[in-house]
């Protein structure tokens, strides 16, 4: 095992690969920008060495400052956590050719899959299902017609070195295609430098179930079950659990095994998901290979017992894969809800400032993966992301009434946060009978998100509240002296029955 390891990643993921080292009596170096300087991740690493300014492309994107701290430290490998730089070959490759570990899948691997053309052609030849569409990129919107006439609308245009729905488009007649492909392409090459976009049969109402996948340099490839992630607004996943109520032992196990050969084909090692459309009548189609760790993962450890953080470290330190394909079935059920800086009353917008008050939910089955404390500052130069609550319990039923419980004890003052809509999530019927797919939120977002308005007493309270507090900020500081007696605005007067006197209530 290594004795040192940098993090090359912010926030909870941070923490997470942090806590797993240390179990494994592993020493971590933390890096941070100026605006994470005192985040938790950097004072609970051993060692922090600041990268630079807040901009990501200044701090957490700069691999050679990464290589340099790593070497600068004495740390033997880098693990990149997920998002930033490690879905990137040529840092992968970088980092191995510094003389360090690269812990993840081998920088091969992430260009096999790093293209989603290219990791679509690598399934069709490893025999797992895909989407009916292109290998190739589109090159004008011509061709784009030609193919979506012969498919049959709607079709998807996709970035094919994208990811998080970005430079993705919905496209149902043929004369909205043109626009659409150049407005694809355009975000694309924002997003990532490349405004390859290719097209693919929109499969109507399909759940979003991903495998997760873990191998060794040893040639033992294994598939740890699946996770149901149709929870989605704009092609982000909100909602994620393990197992997936659609998702049958017997087609667990033709997924498991159509993951495990695309894995296989890339030459893959470490730990990575297969993401799958699954569409009624129980049809499997292959999407992408993350190639990384997931921000999901924690469902199918609660389920497995299988710490994949840990297995990470694991095999890339040469170590063997000790359990078979046959003993890791799921036990129970775990829903993981993830816990944003956003406003979902008000069109998810992001909403920053200070965290004045956390209280984090406990109590059986109850895990909490989060990367902010009270006094945290919630800028908008990274991800919304604040923490993961996840929760374990016997069958599902019970795990959303557990999820439901420690969301109403969840308490995030100081910054908008999305613990209202999950809570109306777990309350809905749909949600509740497992009645979704990935098109299912953005037809029920109003109602999930919409603000009733509160009763006459409490907003008449709650006005009052403010005016008293305006009222003691202007008002000058009082005299320590004994009140005269009689005096309504005595400093010993309740301040309860003050508010209620601004109210005009007795």
């Amino acid at each position: 095992m290594f004795t040192k390891v940098l993090v090359a990643n912010r926030g909870e993921i941070a923490l997470r690969v942090i806590r797993a080292c240390r179990e494994l009596g592993v020493r971590t170096v933390a890096v941070y920008s100026d605006a994470d300087a005192r985040a938790p991740h950097v004072r609970e690493a051993d060692e922090a060495v600041l990268l630079g300014p807040a901009p990501s492309s200044e701090s957490y994107l700069k691999g050679d400052a990464i290589i340099a701290a790593a070497k600068a430290t004495g740390a033997e490998a880098i693990h990149p956590g997920y998002g930033f730089l490690s879905e990137r070959e040529w840092f992968a490759r970088a980092v191995r050719d510094a003389g360090l570990v690269w812990i993840g899948p081998p920088a091969e691997a992430i260009a096999a899959m790093g293209s989603k053309t290219a990791a679509r052609e690598l399934a069709i030849r490893a025999g797992t299902p895909v989407v009916p569409g292109t290998t190739t990129a589109l090159r004008s919107a011509e061709e784009a017609a030609e193919v979506a006439d012969r498919f049959g609308y709607p079709v998807l245009l996709k970035a094919a070195a994208g990811g998080g729905g970005k430079g993705m488009r919905v496209v149902h007649r043929r004369e909205e295609l043109a626009g659409a492909l150049a407005s694809a392409q355009r975000e694309a090459r924002n997003a990532f430098g490349d405004d390859a976009v290719y097209v693919e049969k929109f499969i109507v109402g399909p759940r979003h179930v991903e495998i997760q996948v873990l191998g060794d340099a040893y040639g033992t490839m294994l598939h740890l079950g699946e996770r149901e992630c149709s929870v989605q607004r704009r092609h982000q996943k909100m909602i994620e659990e393990a197992p997936s109520v659609a998702v049958s032992p017997e087609l667990r196990a033709r997924m498991g095994t159509a993951a495990v050969a695309a894995a296989k084909a890339a030459g893959y090692v470490n730990a990575g998901t297969c993401e799958f459309l699954l569409d009624a009548a129980g049809d499997f189609y292959f999407l992408e290979m993350n190639t990384r760790i997931q921000v999901e993962h924690p469902v199918t450890e609660l389920v497995t017992g299988v710490d994949l953080v840990q297995w990470q470290l694991r095999i890339a330190a040469g170590e063997r894969l000790p359990f078979t394909q046959a003993e890791l079935t799921p036990r129970g059920w775990a829903i993981e809800c993830r816990i944003t800086s956003e406003d979902p009353a008000n069109g998810f917008l992001p909403s920053t400032g200070r965290v004045q008050f956390l209280h984090v939910p406990s109590g059986p089955g109850v895990r909490w993966d989060g990367g902010i404390e009270a006094g945290s500052e919630i800028s908008l130069f990274y991800d919304p992301m604040l923490a993961k609550l996840i929760v374990w319990a016997a069958d599902r039923s019970q795990a959303i009434e557990r999820m439901h419980r420690a969301l109403l004890e969840l308490t995030i003052d100081g910054v908008d946060t999305s613990r209202d809509f999950h809570l109306r999530m777990m309350e809905n019927d749909d949600f509740r009978r497992g009645a979704i797919d990935i098109q299912w939120l953005e037809k029920h977002l109003a109602q999930l998100t919409s603000v009733a308005p509160p009763a006459d007493g409490v907003v008449r309270a709650a006005i009052a509240a403010a005016l008293l507090a305006e009222r003691e900020r202007a008002a000058p500081r009082r005299s320590t002296a004994a009140p005269v007696a009689g005096d309504a605005r005595s400093e010993t007067q309740s301040g309860w029955l003050r508010v209620a006197r601004l109210d005009g209530l007795r």
